[in-house]
């Protein structure tokens, strides 16, 4: 999930950079491999930086639920099973908080999948940056090694304005 959702992030209109790292868990200065192995309790993750004035955080939260399945605990794709694969949103301030709870909220009352929404939502922690060769890891190898690129991501009415682009992908 890491390398196609940064590759995917990173051609967003509005985002400015993303990495990809580990957080949430309790080892510290967690390798790629010692994630894999699932005995760190992190999550592999996306960090992203953003331009607010071209795309809001709502618009991101969007483009995130479009990205994994929010009804698979610990299952995001024909190669991604174990718990470093968990769905999760982490939040920098209260203000995310509030628009990420809304965000499932809203989907779970639209009933938008057929199971209940297992994506978490957790206060950000450390993030452990990956290692130089796991970013951007997509570029560099070609995207035909990720099943996340059968996914098209549409922008919001908004985000489509301002970039002049309809989907991602």
């Amino acid at each position: 999930m890491l390398w196609g959702a940064e590759h995917l992030l990173r051609a967003v209109p509005g985002v400015t950079a993303s990495r990809g790292g580990y957080m949430g868990g309790t080892t510290p200065v967690p390798t790629y491999e010692a994630v894999c192995q699932g005995d760190t309790g992190h999550i592999e993750v996306v960090e992203m930086t953003y331009a607010p004035e071209q795309i809001s955080y709502q618009e991101l939260l969007d483009v995130f639920w479009q990205l994994h399945d929010p009804t698979s605990l610990d299952d995001q794709g024909p190669y991604e099973q174990g718990n470093q694969y968990r769905a999760a949103i982490f939040y920098h301030d209260a203000e995310q908080a509030a628009l990420a709870v809304a965000s499932k909220v809203a989907r779970e009352v639209a009933r938008v999948y057929t199971g209940p929404i297992v994506t978490a939502i957790r206060p950000a922690t450390t993030l452990w940056p990956a290692e130089d060769a796991h970013q951007q890891y997509l570029a560099k190898v070609g995207e035909h090694h990720c099943h996340v690129f059968t996914r098209t991501l549409r922008l919001s009415e908004r985000a489509r304005d301002r970039s002049g682009t309809e989907e991602v992908g």
